[in-house]
């Protein structure tokens, strides 16, 4: 029996088709991989499954009492929950059962008869609620699903509201897998988890009881978790049964089927078309022509298969810098106290550098101290003349009703609007998304503006916090090679050892500092 059955679903951003007529049925113990390029409707229609975006035509079924769990990419936490008690709310209804039970079992002292025989039913029942949904191993289950997520690491008495985007995105994936929905809906699950935390999860969720529908750009991950694909392309939705790998083979098999019936079809167009034109006029043939056109008319055009636009990510260097780009003399970094021991590093022109360590050890906020966005709780950062940084921050949460067009054309004034659709086209963006507003591009479309806005600056010196989180297999790749070529400096933070361990000349681990 289906869990959930989607019928003709529809859906408009504006006046802009999003996704169209889409039909599939979700069926229990089902592990899903929703792929696509950016902006091909994923998070849309994960958004449509959960019910915070309704669609446009169309229905969603779910059978009764079924539990939906939906990871988005940016939440809000309020201040004053510490991270353990906001992992605790995933078993809300147990804790709620604990405590009617203490309160019956101080009004039972007073009761006799048939009061005290309800009393007892509905004690005894509470008690059952508790032993199936292990209520005595709790805390045991929360510490041993934040350690494999790497969240313990925050401290569990620590305020929510104190942690990072990332980590924030964590603690949501820690209490979903505490809940055990019948349904988990994932996006993008593994963008701010460390190669350890994801080795975790893909073990977790190989074994995880109930269905689950995943966004990942992370191929590998995805290959060994997932028993069947969904791959939307052209608006349109198509099931293919089987991991990653198998997609890929038979999609290439069936595009080229996609491609033979594109041609069939365009003859057939054309030979209607050559028809209808010659013989509309006529009075003895306007009758056939007619019919031919609506023929015409009512045919369900084939759309081929054709690969979405390709970056072409290029980073010029404005001016030459001094031989020495950044030194750090017992830099200290944090809020409160320090996340690190003192820091002395020395960054030459030319060179580039990978900082890693685990999530919550300091290399966003090492980033920020070394921009100015941080004041340092110690120690200073020098840097050398003609040096001029470009920095593209971990989080970029933006409402803006701007479009990228307006966003760079506000940046760059001098330029012309055809020079603005130009170096949008050359990130990677149609038409249609540079018209959109900014805050309703997916996480890989707006990754792409923000990677143009870095194009056009002048700069010397690219530091990169997190830039491949939302882009797509390709994209990665054409920015690797984009910043392998790059002559200037570059510092970036990353998770993804496959990114950057080609071109780097060095790596600055900051788990050995801590040591």
């Amino acid at each position: 029996m289906s869990i959930v059955k989607v019928q003709d679903v529809t859906h408009y951003y504006g006046d802009k088709l999003v996704i169209k007529n889409i039909n599939f049925s979700l069926l229990n113990q089902e592990r899903v991989g929703l792929v696509g390029t950016n902006g091909s409707g994923k998070s849309t229609l994960l958004k449509i499954l959960n019910g915070s975006i309704l669609p446009d035509q169309g229905s969603i079924e779910w059978l009764p009492n079924v539990k939906v769990g939906y990871l988005e990419q940016q939440i809000d936490l309020r201040e004053g929950i510490s991270v353990r008690n906001y992992l605790r709310s995933a078993f809300e209804h147990l804790y709620d059962a604990e405590v009617e039970m203490l309160e019956i079992s101080n009004l039972m002292g007073d009761c006799t008869g048939e009061e005290l025989e309800r009393l007892l039913k509905r004690f005894s029942s509470l008690q059952q609620q508790l032993d199936h949904g292990n209520f005595y191993l709790i805390d045991p289950k929360i510490e041993e699903i934040a350690a494999g997520l790497g969240i313990h690491v925050y401290g569990m008495d620590t305020d929510v509201s104190l942690l990072s985007g990332g980590q924030r995105t964590k603690l949501l994936l820690a209490k979903l897998l505490l809940e055990e929905p019948e349904v988990l809906l994932l996006d993008e699950p593994t963008n701010y988890l460390d190669f350890e935390h994801i080795e975790w999860l893909r073990e977790y969720l190989k074994f995880y009881p109930h269905s689950f529908i995943l966004i990942s750009h992370d191929t590998a991950f995805m290959n060994e978790i997932v028993n069947i694909i969904y791959h939307l392309e052209h608006k349109q939705l198509t099931r293919y049964l089987g991991n990653y790998n198998k997609f890929i083979e038979t999609y290439e098999f069936r595009k080229q089927q996609i491609f033979l019936a594109y041609g069939r079809q365009q003859a057939e167009i054309k030979k209607l078309e050559t028809y209808i034109n010659k013989n509309k006029v006529r009075a003895s043939t306007s009758k056939q022509a007619k019919a031919r056109e609506k023929k015409l008319m009512k045919m369900d055009r084939i759309e081929t298969p054709n690969p979405p636009p390709k970056p072409k990510f290029a980073f010029n260097v404005c001016e030459r810098p001094t031989s020495l780009i950044a030194e750090l003399n017992q830099l200290e970094v944090g809020y409160e106290q320090a996340l690190l021991p003192p820091l002395s590093f020395t960054l030459k022109r030319g060179e580039k550098v990978a900082i890693i360590g685990h999530n919550g050890i300091g290399k966003s906020t090492t980033l920020k101290t070394i921009m100015g966005e941080l004041k340092p709780l110690n120690g200073k950062v020098s840097f050398g003349q003609n040096v001029k940084p470009s920095y593209f921050a971990q989080e970029w949460a933006t409402s803006s009703g701007e479009t990228p067009l307006e966003y760079i054309w506000s940046l760059h004034e001098t330029m012309t609007q055809k020079e603005v659709r130009q170096a949008l086209a050359r990130a990677g963006l149609k038409t249609d998304h540079i018209f959109q507003p900014l805050h309703s591009l997916s996480g890989g479309e707006q990754t792409r503006v923000r990677l143009c806005q870095l194009m056009l600056e002048k700069s010397n010196w690219l530091i990169l916090d997190e830039p491949t989180n939302h882009l797509d297999i390709q994209s990665k790749e054409i920015l690797a090679k984009a910043l392998a070529e790059y002559e200037g400096t570059v510092v970036v933070v990353s998770h993804e050892p496959e990114f950057y361990e080609d071109w780097v000349t060095d790596i600055w681990n900051l788990e050995k500092f801590r040591a």
